[in-house]
């Protein structure tokens, strides 16, 4: 079977094809919302990290500040 002589097939393949490829854009732009979501988390992290440390620094509690991470 052809698809260049059965037009309603061909339609379907069209109309399929323009489906998966808006799943597509959808799953490009989830995956790059969740990206820049984990560059958030991974610099709000590495903040709290540092404050942890200057405050054992302060403390003079270093071991507490090798222990948490």
């Amino acid at each position: 079977m052809s698809t260049e002589t059965d037009p309603q097939l061909r339609a379907q393949l069209q109309n399929r094809r323009s489906e998966l490829q808006a799943q597509l854009n959808e799953g490009q732009n989830a995956l790059a919302e969740l990206n820049r979501r984990q560059e958030e988390l991974r610099t709000t992290l590495l903040r709290i990290s540092g404050a942890i440390q200057v405050l054992s620094e302060v403390l003079g509690d270093e071991p507490a500040a090798a222990t948490s991470r």
